[in-house]
């Protein structure tokens, strides 16, 4: 079975990534990631790689909101892209799943390897 998807996230995703951001920067940071979210280009990303780089567990397919998920992919129906933030390598900061961490964990149970549309931001720098 594969997941199929929407060409562009829908539209309250990014006040979800919003909420989820606020949690961690703030208010004028969330402003431009989500600002760069909306203006970033949809590319795919493999749902393994979004977990091992998220640094994340798979949440398990009882989950609720995983198994809404699982349920949409099983009738056919299409899932939102995933909005992601971009980690540091060097610094060790993981990537954020800034919205869609139960779509990437259905979507990893479906098969590890499934391709996911994707939104990715990086953070904003700070000048010294």
């Amino acid at each position: 079975m594969s997941v199929k998807w929407l060409k562009e996230p829908e539209d309250q995703d990014y006040p979800a990534a919003a909420a989820y951001l606020s949690l961690l920067v703030p208010p004028q940071d969330v402003k431009l990631v989500v600002k760069a979210l909306r203006k970033a280009p949809v590319t795919v990303q493999k749902a393994k790689d979004i977990l091992r780089a998220s640094r994340l567990d798979l949440l398990d397919e009882s989950n609720a909101h995983v198994r809404s998920d699982l349920a949409k992919i099983h009738k056919g129906e299409k899932l939102s892209p995933i909005l992601l933030v971009r980690g540091d390598l060097v610094s060790g900061v993981p990537l954020h799943i800034a919205d869609g961490y139960h779509r990437v964990c259905a979507s990893y149970h479906t098969d590890e390897n499934t391709d996911i549309p994707v939104k990715v931001a990086d953070f904003p720098t700070r000048n010294a």
